[in-house]
């Protein structure tokens, strides 16, 4: 698809991504890709080491320690997509990362998608990750017939230099919230209380639990109870002993997610600087509760859309203040309580 187009929105997290992503899923020529970047790990993107597709391919299907406790603990978040009647809906601790939300999102049958993509996704050439990344959203794009893909995964500005630094993208949108209300919502949203708790671990233990033991369970077939480098006052924070209280108790807390907000915010600004974009709109969540069709309608021009106006009037409704009722027939989605954004 010599025309396709790739675009990114770049965001904290928690400032109405999500519902961005989809109103995006409405346009027929867009795929709107939600939550791919399955894996955030700032080593594994910023490196220039290749990988093979069979790797590569792991990471999106293999789930991590974090998922397998938050299963255990009843800690899934509200975007979470995947049809109970699915494959793994009896077994969810053994869902693909990837089929959480991306696949389902895409396609009425994310099963189906999957085995087609386990079949053809570990035969990509070896290459680096965000080479990778983006042969499999232009190869989604493909299947789906779009022109163009738009991809957001919320808290991406923590990745946005590996991002934009590896990444030749033709659009990149920067959402951006008020830090108050975005760190108060970060407080109560289970993803962002786990980063919370990986970063106290390794801060105090000087590694990451969630990821080493994973590392140590592919090596060694099983994952340990414990590790004696975790001192025992954090030994609860583990993934095999954590519970949905100290995760709310420890990962919650209003300054330590705005402490977080203020390191994503550099992230992105120094980012976008360094690796300025070929095109860039900057978008505010209050902007888009205060006026959403004006900036619907600036969106949807900024990506091309073929009717941005009619886009725009038909997708404006959709956004409301809290508090204030969905139109009948219309979907209640808050742009600030939207499912991950």
């Amino acid at each position: 698809m010599s025309e396709l187009e790739r675009c990114l929105i770049l965001s904290s997290g928690r400032c109405g991504s999500t519902l961005l992503s989809e109103l995006i899923a409405t346009e027929p020529a867009t795929l709107s890709v939600q939550e791919s970047l399955v894996n955030r790990e700032l080593d594994y993107w910023a490196a220039d080491a290749k990988m093979a597709g069979s790797e590569y391919w792991s990471l999106l299907s293999t789930p991590g320690l974090q998922w397998e406790a938050a299963v255990r603990i009843g800690a899934i978040t509200g975007e979470f997509r995947y049809p109970a009647t699915g494959r793994w809906g009896g077994n969810l601790a053994a869902l693909p990362p990837i089929a959480a939300v991306t696949l389902p999102a895409i396609s009425a049958d994310p099963d189906s998608l999957f085995d087609l993509l386990d079949a053809r996704v570990p035969d990509f050439p070896a290459q680096t990750l965000a080479q990778h990344h983006v042969m499999f959203l232009d190869f989604l794009a493909s299947l789906k017939q779009r022109c163009r893909w738009v991809e957001r995964s919320g808290g991406s500005s923590s990745l946005a230099a590996a991002l934009l630094g590896k990444i030749s993208f033709d659009k990149v949108v920067y959402l951006t919230r008020e830090l108050a209300a975005t760190a108060s919502s970060m407080s109560r949203h289970s993803e962002f209380q786990f980063s919370i708790i990986r970063a106290e671990l390794l801060f105090g233990c000087g590694f990451d639990p969630y990821r080493e033991f994973a590392r140590r369970r592919a090596r060694d077939g099983a994952a340990p109870a414990s590790d004696r480098r975790v001192p025992a006052g954090m030994q609860c924070l583990l993934p095999e002993q954590i519970t949905v209280e100290t995760l709310t108790e420890r990962g919650g807390g209003v300054e330590k997610h705005k402490l977080a907000w203020a390191g994503m915010s550099y992230a992105a600004e120094a980012a976008l600087t360094k690796y300025p974009p070929r095109q860039l709109l900057r978008m505010r969540y209050e902007d888009l509760v205060a006026a959403p069709q004006e900036q619907l309608t600036r969106l949807a021009e900024f990506l091309g859309f073929a009717d941005p106006a009619g886009w725009a009037a038909r997708s404006a409704d959709q956004v409301r203040q809290p508090g204030r009722p969905a139109p009948a027939g219309q979907p209640a989605v808050l742009a600030s309580q939207g499912r991950s954004g």
